[in-house]
């Protein structure tokens, strides 16, 4: 098979690259059909219980192409770029630019100035396009990026082998391997099922788990046949295998995906409140130019003139870089997310992050390290302490001739595999549960061999672990008949009991036992421990009931496992705190071992925080339950299941909070949908728990939910920076305008062209190095903003009127000090008189170097501009240079002068506009002063 050509598989029939195998006397395209016995079906994919050979599954691959779907949602490069025109600034501009070349064509004589407003403003369309096509394309590249990222793996045989590959590479005729907590990689046949149960909500609308089969069904519509397991869907109980008959864009989450593709994306809340904010900055731009129109029209200016004036002003008021700049800072805080190994799917969750008010964090992988090693083994009151760390097998068990029956029993009902490592850099790690696999590793390090072990005990039946018994059973056949193997919680499995066998002594299970497994239970979990009983059972059949295979037990022991914390959550916890964040652990472990991790890391300070279990909770009403969280502030919930951590996050949102929910499993899904951010684990956590999240952690760290938090708020404070000064510029620009035409000035003290100048020059690049600034040093240490806060709060209005009312008063008064001091009357003045194009170049260069010293203004909200530091953001800096340089070059060029009918200033009128531009930053220095002297006063004291 290995020389075999793609397209020839003889084992195929009538395969092709639509990705669906043919060949089988199914009805339809989805094959084989459902009413084969799983025998049959095998054979008509060419393939076995022990899986395909590799060489074959090569030859497949090449044939069926890669297991994905379809980009349908990327657009055209022609189309994105053509999507840049359809804003709402952009439409304004592209109209205005038309009517202004319209009046240039129907002047007599014609004004060259009409001319060069009318080029100017299709130049800045044309410039903000380009930056908002360059940015959309660069996100997107990024966004490819990230998402590989995250691996999207799936359990394969080949040759007999489980093996974990790419879900790209899925073929048909592979055989998976499914357990709950998967997501379901392409379209199978199921040929083996242990209480095998599936969601098939992505498919169906139908959010309850559904049993599989791996028995024949009669033939119907493929989504109803129980047999079958679709992609997209996901595992929620039970195991078991099936085989790969379509995959791509043959598969029905395919033709789903392919109806789906014309719809419209979603906007978030954010993205419509720019839009928004749009309409109304466009709407009062269209109210002032009609305003001044009416106010001139008196003058005896011709019509058209007045019109093309208005025109301008209106324009040069739309904040034409606003769109482009609100990309950039999302994108710049979604990749400082990524550096921090925090991966942001959605928008939202951006927006989300700067006002997380609780965190409901799981336990194990996100403040721990997700390690899990057995450090004890318990049998007959004898401890047997285990030695090494981690998953590689190296150490050993203290005594381990008594407590190896034990360790075998619990290596034999588990579903985890140890692999090796395969390059110097790797480590041995763990495919499946990361408690099973120290249950493999321990009994690796008492000198058991597990292959052996399961070979000559082979597994005949499975009753999966749920949340609700707290127990896993495996039935195995051995020489003497059958034998169920059960680990579980030691409170579960302690009432199912009846015997004991403790260093080779078996018998009845007394009460004084039974004291000594509590007690010993609940010492091992004070010490931070998660503990775990075995038992076994004699059976008489391969086929027993649940209840009888998990009743009438003999228990073997305890064991007890420890994963420690990550040394790098004790400070984010910290954090948390300052930042006025509720940080509560919600564990489905013992509360012993959840209030011992939670001391290590600092959510628990207290001697007597409230502790809180799953059967507390079901015996509490939401009355109650509002009321628990809203007096304990240091909260534990443990022996919790999927539900309880629904309610909890619901609970929490009634109270008006902004929640954050981390989890790993499929059973976390509904939580992480729930709540306000869901954040899934990257590298431990199942595929449905990141489909299911807003935000991945690609090193399953709580410390990277705090870095994250923090670079949300820093976005949202980046977004609110550029806005107060894009805005307070154009105050600036708009006051000596309407002063002018109050004052009865015959002239505009600055002309449309010359305002798409310092939009162009001094405003789009300005804007986008603030886009990038760092978070501010207290940003943690101040409260959740209100989610009903609004990007024009009345702080951002006030501060935008502040700035530009002082920009504005400085320019008025430069601009008419040196028409006043000219002694010409308002009358005689032209376009062409020399005073009037000096005045109108201070008013510019009044401008600009005001707009630089603002940028360093809005830098920061509280903190002095020079503690944050003059030059630590070059790209400002640099930004505003260009613009000061744009500006000596339109006062000293012929060429700029002609265009923007400027004149060359002398050093004593920079030297003034160099004063007077510093005013807005000494007067926000000073109200700076002021808001950090306020806040530094204690309670009470007169202000």
């Amino acid at each position: 098979m290995s020389g075999a050509r793609a397209g020839t598989d003889p084992l195929v029939p009538g395969a092709g690259r639509d990705g669906t195998a043919g060949a089988t006397s199914d009805s339809g395209p989805h094959s084989p059909a459902s009413e084969l016995p799983a025998g049959e079906v095998l054979t008509a994919l060419g393939t076995s219980r022990r899986g395909l050979p590799t060489a074959r599954a090569q030859v497949r691959l090449e044939q069926y192409g890669p297991n994905e779907l379809p980009r349908t949602g990327r657009r055209a490069v022609w189309r994105q770029l053509g999507a840049q025109f359809t804003d709402l600034f952009a439409v304004v501009l592209i109209v205005a630019s038309g009517i202004t070349f319209l009046a240039y064509a129907l002047e007599e004589p014609r004004d060259v100035g009409t001319l060069q407003l009318a080029v100017a403003i299709l130049g800045v369309v044309m410039l903000n396009a380009g930056i908002g096509f360059a940015q959309e394309y660069s996100a997107e590249r990024t966004a490819q990026a990230l998402e590989a990222m995250v691996p999207h793996t799936c359990r394969v045989l080949r040759d007999g082998e489980r093996l974990e590959v790419p879900a790209r590479d899925l073929v048909p005729g592979d055989v998976v391997v499914l357990e709950a907590g998967d997501a379901v990689s392409a379209d199978c046949r199921v040929v083996e099922a242990h209480e095998l149960a599936v969601n098939n909500a992505p498919l169906t609308g139908e959010s309850n788990a559904v049993g599989r089969t791996a028995e024949p069904v009669a033939a119907g519509p493929p989504l109803e046949a129980r047999n079958r397991v679709f992609m997209g869907t996901d595992v929620v109980a039970g195991s078991g295998r099936a085989v790969v008959f379509a995959t791509g864009a043959a598969t029905e989450f395919g033709r789903i995906c392919r109806l789906a593709a014309a719809a419209p994306r979603q906007k978030t809340p954010l993205q419509l409140q720019v839009a928004s904010m749009a309409r109304r900055v466009a709407g009062a731009a269209l109210a002032i130019g009609a305003l001044l129109f009416a106010v001139r029209l008196p003058t005896g200016e011709s019509t058209l003139t007045l019109f093309v004036f208005a025109l301008g002003v209106m324009v040069a008021l739309v904040p034409e870089g606003l769109p482009a700049t609100l990309s950039v800072s999302l994108a710049i805080g979604v990749r400082r997310m990524a550096r921090r190994h925090a991966l942001i799917k959605q928008l939202l969750a951006v927006e989300a992050l700067g006002s997380t008010t609780v965190v409901c964090t799981d336990k194990t992988g996100t403040l721990t390290q997700a390690e899990m090693t057995v450090t004890q083994v318990w049998a007959g009151d004898a401890p047997h302490p285990v030695s090494g760390v981690g998953y590689e097998p190296s150490g050993e068990v203290a005594d381990a001739a008594p407590v190896r029956e034990l360790l075998r029993v619990a290596g034999l009902c588990c579903n985890a595999r140890l692999v090796p490592p395969t390059a110097p850099r790797e480590h041995w790690r763990v495919l499946g549960d990361t408690t099973e696999g120290a249950l493999l590793v321990a009994a690796a390090k008492a000198g058991l061999d597990l292959g052996v072990e399961e070979a000559a005990a082979p597994r005949v039946t499975e009753f999966p672990f749920d949340s609700d018994r707290k127990l896993m059973t495996t039935v195995h056949k051995t020489g003497a008949g059958y034998q169920a193997c059960v680990k579980g919680a030691p409170g579960e499995l302690l009432a199912r009991c009846t015997d004991v066998e403790w260093d080779g002594r078996r018998g009845l299970l007394t009460g004084a036992d039974r004291a000594s497994v509590v007690t010993t239970s609940d010492a091992l979990a004070s010490q931070g421990l998660r503990v775990l009983a075995v038992a076994r059972r004699a059976l008489d059949g391969p086929r027993p009931a649940q209840e009888e295979a998990e009743s009438a037990l003999t228990l073997l022991g305890l064991v007890g496992m420890l994963d420690p914390p990550r040394p790098e959550v004790t400070d984010a916890v910290a954090a948390c705190r300052r930042a006025g964040i509720r940080v509560v652990m919600v564990t489905g472990d013992h509360p012993l071992t959840g209030e011992a991790v939670a001391r290590r890391v600092g959510i628990v300070r207290r001697p007597d925080p409230v502790v809180v279990t799953g059967a507390r909770l079901d015996a509490m009403d939401d009355e109650v339950l509002d009321a628990l969280l809203a007096e304990s502030s240091e909260l534990l919930l443990c022996r919790v299941s999927p539900e309880h951590k629904m309610r909890v996050v619901t609970a929490f949102q009634r109270r008006g909070e902004v929640v954050a929910v981390t989890g790993d499993g499929a059973n976390d899904a509904p939580a992480l949908k729930h709540a306000d951010i869901g954040v899934a684990m990257g590298a431990s956590g199942t595929d449905v728990a990141r489909e299911a999240a807003s935000m991945v952690l690609l090193d399953d760290s709580f410390a990277s939910i705090a870095t994250a938090v923090r670079l949300g708020r820093s976005v949202y404070q980046n977004i609110r920076k550029f806005l107060i000064y894009v805005f307070s510029s154009n105050i600036g620009e708009l006051g000596p305008i309407l002063a002018a035409t109050f004052a009865g000035f015959p002239l505009v003290p600055i002309s449309a062209v010359q305002i798409l100048a310092i939009d162009l020059g001094s405003d789009v690049m300005p804007a986008l190095a603030l886009g990038a600034e760092r978070p501010e040093p207290d940003v943690m240490d101040r409260p959740p903003r209100s989610r009903r806060q609004r990007l024009f709060s009345t702080a951002v209005v006030g501060r935008i009127l502040f700035l530009g009312g002082i920009q504005a008063l400085g320019v008025c008064a430069v601009f008419f000090w040196h028409i006043h001091s000219s002694g010409i009357p308002f009358d005689d003045f032209t376009e062409d008189h020399p005073v009037y194009r000096e005045a109108v170049t201070l008013a510019q260069g009044g401008i600009v170097l005001s707009q630089f010293f603002v940028s360093l203004a809005v830098r920061t909200d509280r903190q002095s501009i020079l503690k944050a530091g003059l030059l630590s953001n070059p790209a400002l800096l640099a930004a505003g240079g260009f613009g000061v340089a744009l500006m000596v070059a339109i006062s000293y060029l012929p060429a700029l002068q002609a265009v923007f009918n400027t004149a060359p200033l002398d050093a004593a009128d920079w030297a003034v506009l160099a004063g007077l531009g510093t005013l807005p930053l000494l007067a926000d220095e000073a109200r700076k002063a002021w808001l950090r002297r306020r806040a530094a006063r204690p309670e009470g004291a007169p202000r």
